[in-house]
């Protein structure tokens, strides 16, 4: 954790001072006028860490207000960094290449006023258009994250042992930003898809849920007839574990760490694993995803819970689906890219993968910033379907 924070600070850290930096180098400040800047640049830096300790210490109304200013912020930085850095690569180019035309073209150099003048200018409408794209990207975001899509697949079978409909949920991140009104957008299209049971692949809750009340009792009512499963994602150790599965039970939620249940109506197993943040914590259980697959009866059809899209080679052709989530498909662009890199499959349907499929889900809910930008949230069906 000490690493992570190390890591997540020095970036973000870069972040704001490259934001800084910008800022003082293309326009004429004052020091009265960058002396409040740099402080609030530094406040921001520090702010998920403040919002953290002020959760923790019970201060929940203002570590809820702080997260909305400091988290809408986090998606205008990163999204003017991203878009400003591919400038400055630009602009950089071109004016070398101005340089160097100019001299062949008039055996001269660009005077250095010359120079100055065109950065100068160009710079200060680079800045306005990065950040006008920033803040217009940021509020189609947040505008998108509440429009919520309904992703459907259909996978044919002769190992079930009737057709089947589930409802994949993931990533909701209860927390201090996702609440009740977002809740209940996610309910009303697990309503609408009329699911026979419903799946939490992980990250159900987010950061301290000591005053999440009623959030629970809203998950509570929906009571498909095969039932509610869930595993754990990386932010119910972060959240606290004890208190991440008192809420997820508490909602109707039988959890699955390292265990299967079958259901011997439907010839369904369905099998899950804790996600493996809780080893820096010791508290994962911790039962080989193969020993645990082999383990079952081998009979109907197996369905696998694993938050992260990662397929083990060992599980090869001990089920036929996992479910997965984790990504947020990178959330917010360009991290997509990253994502994409870094996962196999970051979001989606891959079929025959080693003998199985997988689905990756982008989730439902918002991790930090409450802004998805072309990575829209989703609720899955997945129609099982006897042949």
């Amino acid at each position: 954790m000490i690493l992570f924070l190390l890591v997540f600070f020095s970036l973000y850290g870069g972040l704001h001072l490259y934001t800084f930096l910008k800022l003082k180098n293309t326009f004429t400040l004052t020091q009265a006028t960058l002396i409040p800047l740099a402080l609030f640049m530094l406040l921001m830096t520090f702010a998920p860490l403040i919002i953290r300790i002020s959760e923790r210490g019970g201060l929940e109304f203002f570590a809820q207000g702080l997260s909305w200013i400091c988290y809408l912020w986090m998606a205008v930085i990163f999204l003017f960094f991203s878009f400003s850095v591919f400038s400055d690569i630009c602009l950089n180019c071109y004016f070398r290449h101005q340089c160097i035309f100019k001299f062949i073209a008039k055996n001269t150099t660009i005077t250095l006023q010359e120079l100055l003048l065109s950065t100068s200018i160009i710079g200060r409408i680079s800045f306005f258009i990065s950040l006008f794209l920033s803040v217009s990207l940021t509020i189609y975001g947040y505008v998108d994250a509440l429009n919520i899509r309904l992703e459907r697949i259909e996978i044919k079978t002769d190992r079930i042992g009737r057709s089947l409909r589930i409802v994949q949920i993931s990533d909701v991140h209860l927390g201090l930003i996702v609440r009740e009104g977002r809740l209940k957008r996610i309910l009303e299209k697990v309503r609408e898809a009329n699911p026979d049971m419903v799946v939490s692949t992980g990250d159900l809750v987010d950061g301290q849920i000591d005053r999440l009340e009623g959030l629970a009792e809203l998950l509570k009512e929906v009571n498909p007839p095969y039932g509610k499963y869930a595993i754990t994602g990386n932010h119910e150790f972060y959240a606290g574990l004890k208190q991440a599965l008192a809420f997820t039970e508490k909602a109707g939620f039988t959890i699955l760490r390292g265990e299967a249940v079958y259901l011997p109506e439907l010839k369904l197993t369905i099998a899950g694993v804790d996600d493996p943040a809780g080893r820096r914590y010791g508290l994962t259980i911790e039962i080989p995803e193969e020993r645990l697959l082999k383990n079952l009866s081998g009979e109907g059809f197996v369905l696998l819970l694993k938050h992260r899209p990662i397929v083990e080679s060992s599980s090869k052709g001990l089920f036929d689906l996992q479910l997965s989530g984790h990504t947020h498909k990178g959330q917010i662009f360009p991290f997509t890219i990253l994502t994409s890199l870094y996962y196999k499959k970051d979001s989606g349907f891959l079929k025959d993968m080693n003998g199985v499929y997988l689905y990756v889900s982008r989730g439902a809910g918002t991790w930090g910033p409450p802004v998805r930008v072309f990575a829209p949230p989703e609720i899955t069906v997945i129609d099982i379907v006897k042949k």
